[in-house]
């Protein structure tokens, strides 16, 4: 599909309809997802399983432990992720989260619990936001993974893109319940290539207008059918700086941010400024901008994707 044509169809890219009620159908998965694998052959080096966190609400985690330490005492690093797509689009089970995720939990000996929230439009914010706090609480719960394997004193709460955006305001929220998440410990969240927005535009998003994984008008589209009726991009969930977001008790309780993008992703400019936002407010951030690549390159060309691992590594060792 040309950038015309998305244009002047602009949900189709997102497998939509919209309705002449205002409503949308959607009519078709934009990417592919993956069953389950709770009993892989031996040779596959991570398990999987998959667990409900709210049936009514159809959400859900994909746990990801390496088989190496199945039988092992040693417990590990938990990583609560959110998936990217928009808002809109994808979820735990798309095929490029499952790998990813799997060689994060590979790379870093940590087990990884990757959650599907509600999408929007059906869903608009703050309902993502409801969904991945109340994960982070379900943590508690008991899984026989999470008690067998998890060091619940050394948690992070990590997100790609719409996903960083999440694990930001989920972060926010949990320092303010730390003593109702006990006793689960965060000891930092880590936003990869956030998904920000707001009205006035950065000079790399003009640069980057018609780039080809997330132009310009479709990231207008996606905030649109993200946030709260009648909302504009300088929404707090959109745009924290315009929100006057307290981050004072991420502060008290002594948490890290890692923030990571490229030059290439038309949100570079945003990303960087919430990093140098957060520092102006206390937070100890760990910077990780890197030249060349693009939004969501990690899914497309693996060397991006092992130059990360050791950053995530680094990030989670440093305590």
């Amino acid at each position: 599909m040309s950038e015309t044509q998305a244009i002047s169809d602009p949900y189709a890219s997102l497998g939509l309809i919209k309705n002449s009620d205002g409503s949308f159908t959607r009519i078709a998965a934009i990417y592919d997802s993956t069953a389950a694998c709770p009993d892989p052959p031996i040779s596959v080096p991570i398990l999987t399983k998959d667990v409900s966190i709210n049936p009514q609400n159809n959400t859900w985690a994909r746990l990801y432990l390496p088989r190496s330490k199945i039988q092992s005492s040693t417990k590990l690093p938990l990583i609560l992720f959110f998936h990217g797509g928009g808002f809109i689009v994808a979820s735990a089970a798309s095929s490029f989260f499952q790998s990813f995720c799997s060689d994060i939990a590979l790379h870093l000996n940590a087990l990884m619990v990757s959650v599907d929230y509600r999408n929007a439009p059906e869903h608009r914010l703050p309902a993502g936001y409801d969904d991945c706090m109340e994960a982070l609480l379900w943590l508690k719960s008991g899984d026989e993974w999470i008690n067998d394997h998890a060091d619940l004193s050394n948690c992070y709460i990590m997100g790609n893109s719409a996903g960083g955006n999440i694990a930001l305001r989920v972060g926010l929220q949990a320092s303010r319940r730390v003593v109702e998440l006990a006793p689960v410990r965060i000891r930092g969240l880590i936003l990869h290539q956030p998904f920000l927005g707001g009205v006035e535009r950065t000079a790399s998003e003009i640069r980057l207008a018609e780039d080809e994984i997330i132009p310009l008008y479709l990231a207008d589209i996606l905030w649109d059918l993200a946030l709260p009726i009648g909302a504009n991009r300088d929404h707090e969930f959109s745009n924290p700086y315009k929100g006057l977001v307290e981050v004072d008790k991420i502060v008290s309780e002594g948490w890290r941010i890692l923030v990571s993008g490229y030059e290439g992703d038309s949100l570079i400019d945003r990303q960087m400024e919430l990093a140098k936002w957060l520092k102006g407010k206390g937070v100890v951030v760990v910077e990780d901008f890197r030249e060349g690549g693009s939004h969501g390159i990690e899914f497309f060309d693996q060397s991006f994707a092992r130059a990360l691992y050791p950053v995530l590594k680094n990030f989670i060792l440093d305590v």
